[in-house]
């Protein structure tokens, strides 16, 4: 009958027969308990952490994102406005060219009528 039951580990009582050995095997099972209470808490403190740090990394890509995309639409409608400039300058300057080249080709009849009537 005595190899029927086996015999229990790490038994724990607070009989007074209970030997001197028990203290120190209670002693070692309380520290691996608060060790591992430790431990968890540590992780959950950790998960934690590291959410509120990615929440923050998140809050400070739209900002940046944000300020990026201000950057861009403020080069594109300088491009724009530079492109618009540029156009108008061209349009005048068209303009300006087409009347001196009218007024060329006046001075050219011009000569050339003089240059008829002298002959």
């Amino acid at each position: 009958i005595k190899g029927f039951f086996p015999s229990p580990h790490n038994v724990m009582g607070s009989s007074t027969g209970a030997g001197s050995r028990e203290f120190h095997v209670y002693r070692h099972l309380r520290r691996q308990e608060y060790q591992r209470q430790d431990f968890m808490d540590a992780m959950k403190k950790l998960k934690k952490n590291k959410l509120i740090a990615e929440e923050q990394t998140a809050k400070r890509r739209r900002k940046c994102q944000k300020l990026k995309e201000k950057k861009l639409l403020a080069k594109k409608s300088k491009l724009e406005q530079k492109k618009e400039d540029e156009a108008d300058s061209d349009h005048s300057q068209e303009q300006t060219s087409e009347e001196e080249d009218g007024d060329a080709r006046e001075d050219e009849e011009k000569e050339d009528n003089a240059e008829e009537m002298g002959r």
